[in-house]
Protein backbone atom coordinates (compact mmCIF):
# COMPACT_ATOMS: atom_id res chain seq x y z
CA UNK A 1 0.00 0.00 0.00
CA UNK A 2 1.31 3.28 -1.18
CA UNK A 3 0.72 6.60 0.90
CA UNK A 4 0.47 9.58 -1.04
CA UNK A 5 0.80 13.06 0.58
CA UNK A 6 -0.48 16.04 -0.34
CA UNK A 7 0.52 19.56 0.12
CA UNK A 8 -3.16 20.67 2.01
CA UNK A 9 -3.22 17.40 3.36
CA UNK A 10 -1.31 17.68 6.95
CA UNK A 11 -1.73 17.67 10.89
CA UNK A 12 -3.60 21.17 11.87
CA UNK A 13 -0.10 22.56 13.65
CA UNK A 14 1.24 23.01 10.41
CA UNK A 15 -1.37 25.09 9.01
CA UNK A 16 -0.72 28.55 7.42
CA UNK A 17 -3.31 30.40 9.91
CA UNK A 18 -1.39 28.82 13.32
CA UNK A 19 -2.12 31.31 15.57
CA UNK A 20 1.38 31.03 17.57
CA UNK A 21 3.07 31.06 13.96
CA UNK A 22 4.48 34.59 13.08
CA UNK A 23 3.02 35.89 10.29
CA UNK A 24 5.61 35.76 8.06
CA UNK A 25 5.99 32.00 8.41
CA UNK A 26 5.18 29.69 6.03
CA UNK A 27 5.49 25.81 5.79
CA UNK A 28 6.16 24.00 2.56
CA UNK A 29 5.99 20.58 2.02
CA UNK A 30 8.03 18.67 -0.50
CA UNK A 31 7.23 15.87 -1.24
CA UNK A 32 9.90 12.81 -2.02
CA UNK A 33 8.56 9.74 -2.95
CA UNK A 34 11.71 8.21 -4.46
CA UNK A 35 12.36 7.09 -1.12
CA UNK A 36 10.40 4.61 0.92
CA UNK A 37 10.83 2.52 3.76
CA UNK A 38 9.03 -0.68 4.16
CA UNK A 39 7.90 -1.58 7.58
CA UNK A 40 6.40 -5.43 7.42
CA UNK A 41 2.75 -5.26 9.07
CA UNK A 42 1.11 -7.90 11.28
CA UNK A 43 -0.74 -8.92 7.41
CA UNK A 44 2.41 -8.81 5.26
CA UNK A 45 1.79 -5.71 3.62
CA UNK A 46 4.24 -2.81 2.95
CA UNK A 47 3.41 0.31 4.25
CA UNK A 48 5.70 3.45 2.90
CA UNK A 49 6.39 6.33 4.81
CA UNK A 50 6.87 9.63 2.40
CA UNK A 51 10.51 11.68 3.29
CA UNK A 52 9.45 14.97 3.33
CA UNK A 53 11.16 18.61 4.64
CA UNK A 54 9.51 21.37 6.71
CA UNK A 55 10.24 25.35 6.23
CA UNK A 56 9.37 27.02 8.94
CA UNK A 57 11.08 30.63 9.02
CA UNK A 58 13.43 29.52 6.64
CA UNK A 59 15.13 27.04 9.42
CA UNK A 60 15.12 23.60 7.83
CA UNK A 61 14.04 20.24 9.95
CA UNK A 62 13.97 17.30 8.13
CA UNK A 63 12.63 13.61 8.95
CA UNK A 64 11.57 10.34 8.54
CA UNK A 65 7.97 10.44 9.97
CA UNK A 66 5.54 13.16 10.99
CA UNK A 67 5.78 12.57 14.52
CA UNK A 68 9.49 13.39 14.46
CA UNK A 69 8.52 16.58 12.19
CA UNK A 70 6.12 17.64 15.01
CA UNK A 71 8.35 16.86 18.02
CA UNK A 72 10.78 19.37 16.95
CA UNK A 73 8.38 21.67 15.70
CA UNK A 74 6.72 21.88 19.35
CA UNK A 75 10.31 22.13 20.54
CA UNK A 76 11.12 25.25 18.65
CA UNK A 77 7.79 26.64 20.03
CA UNK A 78 8.49 25.88 23.77
CA UNK A 79 12.01 26.89 23.45
CA UNK A 80 10.69 30.42 22.67
CA UNK A 81 8.17 30.20 25.36
CA UNK A 82 11.10 29.37 28.12
CA UNK A 83 13.37 32.01 26.76
CA UNK A 84 10.72 34.18 27.23
CA UNK A 85 10.07 33.64 30.36
CA UNK A 86 13.81 33.51 32.01
CA UNK A 87 13.27 37.28 32.17
CA UNK A 88 11.39 37.09 35.19
CA UNK A 89 13.01 34.88 37.29
CA UNK A 90 16.85 33.51 37.29
CA UNK A 91 18.36 30.69 39.48
CA UNK A 92 21.74 31.51 41.63
CA UNK A 93 25.12 30.39 39.73
CA UNK A 94 27.25 28.06 41.50
CA UNK A 95 30.09 30.96 41.73
CA UNK A 96 27.00 32.58 43.58
CA UNK A 97 26.20 29.71 45.75
CA UNK A 98 29.77 29.49 46.77
CA UNK A 99 30.85 32.91 47.80
CA UNK A 100 27.54 32.97 49.92
CA UNK A 101 28.58 29.73 51.61
CA UNK A 102 31.91 31.34 52.42
CA UNK A 103 30.42 34.60 54.15
CA UNK A 104 28.09 32.67 56.00
CA UNK A 105 30.99 30.36 57.36
CA UNK A 106 32.70 33.41 57.97
CA UNK A 107 30.22 34.72 60.15
CA UNK A 108 29.92 31.66 61.99
CA UNK A 109 33.89 31.59 62.45
CA UNK A 110 34.13 35.28 63.64
CA UNK A 111 31.06 34.41 66.55
CA UNK A 112 33.46 31.29 67.49
CA UNK A 113 36.39 33.51 68.00
CA UNK A 114 34.52 35.85 69.99
CA UNK A 115 33.54 33.73 72.71
CA UNK A 116 37.04 32.14 72.54
CA UNK A 117 36.62 29.23 70.55
CA UNK A 118 39.67 28.49 67.96
CA UNK A 119 37.80 26.70 64.86
CA UNK A 120 41.00 26.48 62.85
CA UNK A 121 40.21 22.34 62.78
CA UNK A 122 36.93 23.23 61.24
CA UNK A 123 37.70 23.35 58.11
CA UNK A 124 36.17 20.91 55.91
CA UNK A 125 33.29 20.02 58.77
CA UNK A 126 29.71 20.48 57.91
CA UNK A 127 28.86 23.25 60.10
CA UNK A 128 25.19 25.42 60.72
CA UNK A 129 25.21 28.17 58.26
CA UNK A 130 24.32 30.59 60.70
CA UNK A 131 25.43 31.84 64.28
CA UNK A 132 21.95 31.49 65.72
CA UNK A 133 22.14 27.68 65.22
CA UNK A 134 26.04 27.62 66.23
CA UNK A 135 25.02 29.85 69.50
CA UNK A 136 22.29 27.21 70.07
CA UNK A 137 25.10 24.19 69.62
CA UNK A 138 27.59 25.97 72.33
CA UNK A 139 24.85 26.52 75.00
CA UNK A 140 23.99 23.11 74.60
CA UNK A 141 27.37 21.93 75.87
CA UNK A 142 27.73 24.69 78.13
CA UNK A 143 24.29 23.32 80.13
CA UNK A 144 25.99 19.97 80.21
CA UNK A 145 29.41 21.20 82.18
CA UNK A 146 31.62 21.74 79.38
CA UNK A 147 33.80 24.22 79.11
CA UNK A 148 35.24 26.77 76.53
CA UNK A 149 38.40 24.49 76.98
CA UNK A 150 36.77 21.54 76.61
CA UNK A 151 35.90 22.24 73.27
CA UNK A 152 38.62 23.85 72.15
CA UNK A 153 40.07 20.16 73.21
CA UNK A 154 37.91 19.07 70.68
CA UNK A 155 36.18 21.24 68.58
CA UNK A 156 34.85 18.81 66.28
CA UNK A 157 31.88 18.46 68.58
CA UNK A 158 30.51 21.46 67.16
CA UNK A 159 29.82 19.57 63.68
CA UNK A 160 27.40 17.43 65.90
CA UNK A 161 23.47 18.14 65.83
CA UNK A 162 21.86 18.55 68.91
CA UNK A 163 18.64 17.42 67.93
CA UNK A 164 20.01 14.64 65.30
CA UNK A 165 23.33 13.53 67.46
CA UNK A 166 23.73 14.97 71.38
CA UNK A 167 20.04 14.84 72.83
CA UNK A 168 19.98 10.93 71.20
CA UNK A 169 22.64 9.89 73.18
CA UNK A 170 22.74 11.65 75.94
CA UNK A 171 19.00 9.94 76.18
CA UNK A 172 20.29 6.54 75.30
CA UNK A 173 22.89 7.02 78.15
CA UNK A 174 20.56 8.38 80.56
CA UNK A 175 18.23 5.17 80.09
CA UNK A 176 21.26 2.79 80.22
CA UNK A 177 21.71 4.32 83.76
CA UNK A 178 24.33 6.09 83.65
CA UNK A 179 24.33 9.43 85.93
CA UNK A 180 23.33 12.70 84.70
CA UNK A 181 25.97 14.21 87.19
CA UNK A 182 28.89 12.16 85.33
CA UNK A 183 27.88 13.49 82.46
CA UNK A 184 30.43 16.65 82.03
CA UNK A 185 33.65 14.26 82.73
CA UNK A 186 31.89 11.15 80.47
CA UNK A 187 31.92 13.77 77.48
CA UNK A 188 35.29 15.23 78.55
CA UNK A 189 36.79 11.74 78.24
CA UNK A 190 35.29 10.68 75.35
CA UNK A 191 33.45 13.17 73.36
CA UNK A 192 33.47 11.35 70.08
CA UNK A 193 30.19 10.03 71.44
CA UNK A 194 28.52 12.06 70.37
CA UNK A 195 29.33 11.29 66.91
CA UNK A 196 27.71 8.27 67.36
CA UNK A 197 24.59 6.05 66.43
CA UNK A 198 23.12 4.47 69.34
CA UNK A 199 21.95 1.32 66.80
CA UNK A 200 24.92 1.30 65.00
CA UNK A 201 27.34 1.90 67.36
CA UNK A 202 26.34 2.29 70.83
CA UNK A 203 24.31 -0.77 71.69
CA UNK A 204 25.99 -3.48 70.04
CA UNK A 205 28.93 -2.54 72.83
CA UNK A 206 26.42 -2.22 75.48
CA UNK A 207 25.36 -5.93 74.58
CA UNK A 208 28.54 -7.36 74.10
CA UNK A 209 29.50 -6.31 77.45
CA UNK A 210 26.56 -8.05 78.91
CA UNK A 211 27.46 -11.49 77.39
CA UNK A 212 30.51 -11.02 78.79
CA UNK A 213 28.85 -11.35 82.36
CA UNK A 214 28.49 -8.15 83.00
CA UNK A 215 25.68 -7.54 85.18
CA UNK A 216 22.94 -5.03 83.87
CA UNK A 217 23.08 -3.26 87.08
CA UNK A 218 27.16 -2.65 86.75
CA UNK A 219 26.92 -1.60 82.65
CA UNK A 220 26.10 2.45 83.79
CA UNK A 221 29.38 1.88 86.36
CA UNK A 222 31.55 0.55 83.66
CA UNK A 223 30.55 3.17 81.21
CA UNK A 224 31.48 6.39 83.80
CA UNK A 225 34.91 4.45 84.26
CA UNK A 226 35.87 3.89 80.84
CA UNK A 227 33.54 5.67 78.62
CA UNK A 228 36.25 5.21 75.59
CA UNK A 229 35.06 1.59 75.74
CA UNK A 230 31.63 3.09 73.32
CA UNK A 231 34.22 3.25 70.51
CA UNK A 232 35.78 0.03 70.11
CA UNK A 233 35.34 -2.80 67.54
CA UNK A 234 34.13 -6.00 69.07
CA UNK A 235 35.96 -7.93 66.69
CA UNK A 236 39.43 -6.14 67.59
CA UNK A 237 41.13 -5.70 71.05
CA UNK A 238 37.98 -6.06 72.65
CA UNK A 239 37.85 -9.87 72.65
CA UNK A 240 41.30 -10.98 72.24
CA UNK A 241 42.38 -9.47 75.23
CA UNK A 242 39.47 -11.97 77.27
CA UNK A 243 40.53 -14.53 75.34
CA UNK A 244 44.36 -14.24 76.33
CA UNK A 245 43.20 -13.86 79.81
CA UNK A 246 40.85 -16.97 80.04
CA UNK A 247 43.64 -18.96 77.97
CA UNK A 248 46.23 -18.46 80.79
CA UNK A 249 43.98 -19.29 83.48
CA UNK A 250 41.31 -16.70 84.51
CA UNK A 251 38.15 -18.08 85.81
CA UNK A 252 35.60 -17.60 83.13
CA UNK A 253 33.07 -17.13 85.50
CA UNK A 254 35.37 -14.08 87.40
CA UNK A 255 35.68 -12.57 83.43
CA UNK A 256 32.49 -10.48 83.98
CA UNK A 257 33.87 -9.23 88.36
CA UNK A 258 37.36 -8.40 86.39
CA UNK A 259 36.07 -6.75 83.67
CA UNK A 260 33.41 -4.40 85.91
CA UNK A 261 35.86 -3.32 88.23
CA UNK A 262 38.75 -2.94 85.52
CA UNK A 263 37.08 -2.39 82.14
CA UNK A 264 40.76 -0.99 80.88
CA UNK A 265 41.40 -4.02 80.19
CA UNK A 266 38.96 -4.58 76.90
CA UNK A 267 40.92 -1.51 75.33
CA UNK A 268 44.58 -3.14 75.98
CA UNK A 269 46.51 -4.66 73.09
CA UNK A 270 47.60 -8.45 74.31
CA UNK A 271 51.04 -8.40 72.33
CA UNK A 272 51.84 -4.59 73.43
CA UNK A 273 50.69 -4.66 77.06
CA UNK A 274 49.44 -8.02 78.96
CA UNK A 275 51.47 -10.54 77.71
CA UNK A 276 54.33 -8.94 78.37
CA UNK A 277 53.04 -7.92 81.55
CA UNK A 278 52.27 -11.43 82.50
CA UNK A 279 55.48 -13.11 80.81
CA UNK A 280 57.78 -10.87 83.22
CA UNK A 281 56.18 -11.63 86.11
CA UNK A 282 56.50 -15.42 85.27
CA UNK A 283 60.69 -14.50 84.90
CA UNK A 284 60.36 -13.28 88.49
CA UNK A 285 58.98 -16.86 89.46
CA UNK A 286 55.47 -16.44 90.05
CA UNK A 287 53.62 -19.04 88.19
CA UNK A 288 51.55 -18.31 85.46
CA UNK A 289 48.34 -19.87 87.11
CA UNK A 290 49.22 -17.53 90.07
CA UNK A 291 49.30 -14.30 87.79
CA UNK A 292 46.02 -14.99 86.57
CA UNK A 293 44.88 -15.24 90.15
CA UNK A 294 46.25 -12.26 90.83
CA UNK A 295 44.93 -10.50 88.23
CA UNK A 296 41.07 -11.81 89.16
CA UNK A 297 41.98 -10.29 92.64
CA UNK A 298 43.49 -7.63 91.54
CA UNK A 299 43.09 -6.32 87.73
CA UNK A 300 44.34 -3.33 87.96
CA UNK A 301 47.79 -3.97 88.07
CA UNK A 302 47.91 -4.72 84.23
CA UNK A 303 47.70 -1.20 84.31
CA UNK A 304 50.88 -0.46 85.87
CA UNK A 305 53.44 0.58 83.26
CA UNK A 306 55.91 -2.57 82.77
CA UNK A 307 58.71 -0.28 81.32
CA UNK A 308 58.06 2.66 83.90
CA UNK A 309 56.71 1.25 86.29
CA UNK A 310 57.28 -2.18 87.08
CA UNK A 311 61.20 -2.75 86.32
CA UNK A 312 62.57 0.00 88.12
CA UNK A 313 60.41 -0.76 90.95
CA UNK A 314 62.08 -4.38 90.86
CA UNK A 315 64.97 -2.94 90.69
CA UNK A 316 64.68 -0.72 93.78
CA UNK A 317 63.63 -3.53 95.65
CA UNK A 318 66.54 -5.28 94.99
CA UNK A 319 68.66 -2.12 95.68
CA UNK A 320 67.33 -2.41 99.09
CA UNK A 321 68.07 -5.54 100.25
CA UNK A 322 65.07 -7.61 98.94
CA UNK A 323 66.81 -10.95 97.94
CA UNK A 324 65.57 -12.23 94.63
CA UNK A 325 64.18 -15.06 94.99
CA UNK A 326 61.88 -13.34 97.59
CA UNK A 327 60.74 -11.24 94.69
CA UNK A 328 57.55 -13.50 93.85
CA UNK A 329 56.26 -13.25 97.33
CA UNK A 330 56.76 -9.71 97.85
CA UNK A 331 54.50 -9.06 94.72
CA UNK A 332 52.45 -11.82 95.12
CA UNK A 333 51.22 -10.63 98.67
CA UNK A 334 51.22 -6.99 98.06
CA UNK A 335 51.03 -6.38 94.03
CA UNK A 336 49.92 -2.58 94.36
CA UNK A 337 54.45 -2.63 94.92
CA UNK A 338 55.53 -2.54 91.13
CA UNK A 339 53.11 0.26 90.49
CA UNK A 340 53.51 2.63 93.10
CA UNK A 341 56.34 5.23 93.70
CA UNK A 342 58.58 2.68 95.36
CA UNK A 343 61.59 4.10 95.78
CA UNK A 344 61.00 7.01 97.51
CA UNK A 345 58.87 5.17 99.71
CA UNK A 346 61.52 2.96 100.71
CA UNK A 347 63.91 5.69 101.76
CA UNK A 348 61.20 6.90 103.80
CA UNK A 349 60.41 3.72 105.17
CA UNK A 350 63.86 2.69 105.92
CA UNK A 351 65.12 6.06 107.51
CA UNK A 352 61.97 5.87 109.68
CA UNK A 353 62.54 2.57 111.35
CA UNK A 354 66.28 2.97 111.53
CA UNK A 355 65.23 5.79 113.73
CA UNK A 356 62.42 4.05 115.90
CA UNK A 357 64.01 0.81 116.58
CA UNK A 358 67.30 1.26 115.01
CA UNK A 359 66.86 -0.90 112.67
CA UNK A 360 69.76 -1.95 109.67
CA UNK A 361 69.62 -2.13 105.96
CA UNK A 362 69.75 -5.60 105.76
CA UNK A 363 66.90 -5.98 108.08
CA UNK A 364 64.77 -3.55 106.84
CA UNK A 365 65.11 -6.01 103.70
CA UNK A 366 63.76 -8.91 105.56
CA UNK A 367 60.98 -6.35 107.28
CA UNK A 368 59.85 -5.38 103.49
CA UNK A 369 60.05 -9.26 102.41
CA UNK A 370 57.81 -10.49 105.26
CA UNK A 371 55.02 -7.53 104.64
CA UNK A 372 55.80 -5.63 101.49
CA UNK A 373 52.56 -3.37 102.01
CA UNK A 374 55.32 -1.57 105.43
CA UNK A 375 56.36 0.92 102.68
CA UNK A 376 52.69 2.40 102.63
CA UNK A 377 52.50 2.41 106.29
CA UNK A 378 52.78 6.31 108.02
CA UNK A 379 54.67 7.15 110.78
CA UNK A 380 52.33 8.21 113.69
CA UNK A 381 50.92 4.47 113.44
CA UNK A 382 54.38 2.56 113.52
CA UNK A 383 55.58 4.95 116.80
CA UNK A 384 52.47 3.86 118.43
CA UNK A 385 52.96 -0.03 118.02
CA UNK A 386 56.82 0.80 118.80
CA UNK A 387 55.80 2.27 121.88
CA UNK A 388 53.20 -0.28 123.14
CA UNK A 389 55.57 -2.52 122.72
CA UNK A 390 57.91 -1.07 125.32
CA UNK A 391 55.44 -0.51 127.53
CA UNK A 392 55.12 -4.13 127.50
CA UNK A 393 58.23 -4.61 129.01
CA UNK A 394 60.20 -5.55 125.93
CA UNK A 395 63.81 -3.75 125.08
CA UNK A 396 64.44 -1.56 122.17
CA UNK A 397 66.61 -4.87 120.97
CA UNK A 398 63.50 -7.73 121.96
CA UNK A 399 61.20 -4.96 119.93
CA UNK A 400 63.72 -4.55 116.76
CA UNK A 401 63.87 -8.87 116.82
CA UNK A 402 60.05 -9.04 117.05
CA UNK A 403 59.44 -6.57 114.22
CA UNK A 404 62.02 -7.94 111.76
CA UNK A 405 60.13 -11.71 112.85
CA UNK A 406 56.54 -10.68 112.34
CA UNK A 407 56.11 -7.27 110.81
CA UNK A 408 52.89 -6.91 110.84
CA UNK A 409 52.91 -6.21 114.86
CA UNK A 410 53.18 -2.39 113.09
CA UNK A 411 50.14 -2.69 111.79
CA UNK A 412 47.44 -4.78 114.42
CA UNK A 413 44.50 -3.38 115.88
CA UNK A 414 46.04 -1.67 118.80
CA UNK A 415 43.38 -2.49 121.30
CA UNK A 416 43.20 -6.19 120.29
CA UNK A 417 46.71 -6.03 120.98
CA UNK A 418 46.37 -5.43 124.41
CA UNK A 419 43.56 -7.70 125.22
CA UNK A 420 45.69 -10.84 123.66
CA UNK A 421 49.02 -9.62 126.09
CA UNK A 422 46.90 -9.13 128.89
CA UNK A 423 45.47 -13.19 128.96
CA UNK A 424 49.07 -13.96 127.58
CA UNK A 425 50.51 -12.33 131.10
CA UNK A 426 47.45 -13.31 133.12
CA UNK A 427 46.10 -16.74 132.24
CA UNK A 428 48.72 -18.63 129.96
CA UNK A 429 51.62 -16.58 132.58
CA UNK A 430 54.23 -16.86 129.53
CA UNK A 431 57.74 -15.48 129.82
CA UNK A 432 58.28 -12.77 127.49
CA UNK A 433 60.98 -14.57 125.31
CA UNK A 434 58.21 -16.48 124.40
CA UNK A 435 56.77 -13.59 122.58
CA UNK A 436 59.99 -12.26 121.29
CA UNK A 437 60.41 -15.54 119.94
CA UNK A 438 56.78 -15.99 118.25
CA UNK A 439 55.88 -12.81 117.75
CA UNK A 440 53.23 -14.21 115.36
CA UNK A 441 51.27 -14.57 118.93
CA UNK A 442 49.67 -11.18 118.53
CA UNK A 443 48.07 -11.86 114.91
CA UNK A 444 45.96 -14.60 115.96
CA UNK A 445 42.09 -14.62 117.47
CA UNK A 446 41.93 -13.96 120.77
CA UNK A 447 38.48 -15.84 121.43
CA UNK A 448 38.39 -18.31 117.94
CA UNK A 449 42.15 -19.56 118.03
CA UNK A 450 44.24 -18.69 121.40
CA UNK A 451 41.75 -19.13 124.06
CA UNK A 452 40.23 -22.84 123.35
CA UNK A 453 43.69 -24.05 121.90
CA UNK A 454 45.33 -22.91 125.33
CA UNK A 455 42.36 -24.71 127.54
CA UNK A 456 42.63 -27.71 125.48
CA UNK A 457 46.17 -27.74 126.40
CA UNK A 458 46.52 -27.16 129.51
CA UNK A 459 43.31 -29.34 130.31
CA UNK A 460 45.74 -32.43 128.93
CA UNK A 461 48.77 -31.11 130.95
CA UNK A 462 50.87 -30.55 127.55
CA UNK A 463 53.87 -27.73 127.32
CA UNK A 464 54.43 -26.24 124.18
CA UNK A 465 56.05 -23.15 122.35
CA UNK A 466 53.08 -20.39 121.09
CA UNK A 467 54.59 -21.21 117.55
CA UNK A 468 53.17 -25.49 118.05
CA UNK A 469 50.28 -24.08 119.86
CA UNK A 470 49.18 -21.59 117.22
CA UNK A 471 51.14 -21.94 113.53
CA UNK A 472 49.01 -25.02 112.22
CA UNK A 473 45.02 -25.15 110.94
CA UNK A 474 42.22 -26.53 113.31
CA UNK A 475 42.02 -30.01 111.46
CA UNK A 476 45.98 -30.32 112.10
CA UNK A 477 45.89 -28.96 115.65
CA UNK A 478 43.12 -31.76 116.62
CA UNK A 479 46.04 -34.10 115.65
CA UNK A 480 48.81 -32.69 117.24
CA UNK A 481 46.44 -33.30 120.58
CA UNK A 482 46.56 -37.45 119.80
CA UNK A 483 50.79 -37.08 119.48
CA UNK A 484 52.45 -38.44 122.91
CA UNK A 485 55.37 -35.88 121.98
CA UNK A 486 55.75 -32.73 120.97
CA UNK A 487 57.96 -32.58 117.06
CA UNK A 488 59.98 -29.45 117.12
CA UNK A 489 60.15 -29.34 113.76
CA UNK A 490 56.98 -28.28 113.56
CA UNK A 491 57.38 -25.22 115.64
CA UNK A 492 58.45 -22.98 112.62
CA UNK A 493 57.25 -19.26 111.88
CA UNK A 494 54.20 -18.38 109.36
CA UNK A 495 55.05 -17.51 105.98
CA UNK A 496 53.83 -16.69 102.81
CA UNK A 497 52.71 -19.41 100.54
CA UNK A 498 52.82 -19.61 97.22
CA UNK A 499 50.73 -22.48 96.34
CA UNK A 500 48.37 -20.60 98.04
CA UNK A 501 47.09 -18.86 94.57
CA UNK A 502 47.09 -21.99 92.61
CA UNK A 503 44.80 -24.31 94.72
CA UNK A 504 41.89 -25.12 93.42
CA UNK A 505 39.30 -22.02 93.39
CA UNK A 506 36.41 -21.48 96.41
CA UNK A 507 32.42 -21.57 95.04
CA UNK A 508 32.74 -17.56 96.24
CA UNK A 509 33.07 -15.71 93.14
CA UNK A 510 34.49 -11.79 93.24
CA UNK A 511 32.28 -11.23 90.38
CA UNK A 512 30.51 -8.07 92.47
CA UNK A 513 31.22 -5.06 91.88
CA UNK A 514 33.48 -3.29 94.43
CA UNK A 515 34.03 0.47 94.32
CA UNK A 516 36.76 -0.02 96.85
CA UNK A 517 39.17 -1.25 94.54
CA UNK A 518 39.02 2.39 93.06
CA UNK A 519 41.16 3.74 95.91
CA UNK A 520 44.25 1.61 95.06
CA UNK A 521 44.67 2.54 91.37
Amino acid sequence: MTIVSYAGITRPVFLLAHPELPVLVYCKLQLNSTSALRIPSNDMKRTEVTRFRCYVAERTFESTSVGSTLSNTGNVRLGRKQRSSSSLYSRPSLLEMKNEKIANRAKVYEFLRGIGIVPDELDGLELPVTTEVMRERVDFLHNLGLTIEDINNYPLVLGCSVKKNMIPVLDYLGKLGVRKSTFTEFLRRYPQVLHASVVVDLDPVVKYLQGMDIKPNDIPRVLERYPEILGFKLEGTMSTSVAYLVGIGLARREVGGVLTRYPEILGMRVGRVIKPFVEYLESLGIPRLAVARLIEKRPHILGFGLEEQVKPNVGSLLEFNVRKSSLPSVVAQYPEIIGIELKEKLLGQQCLLHSVIDLGPEDFGRVVEKMPQVVSLSRLPIVKHVDFLKDCGFSLQQVRAMVVGCPQLLALNLDIMKHSFDYFQVVMERPLDDLVTFPAFFTYGLESTIKPRHKRVAKKGMKCSLSWLLNCSDEKFEQRMEYDTIDMEEMEMPSFDMNTLTEPRSEDSASDYDDSDDEHI
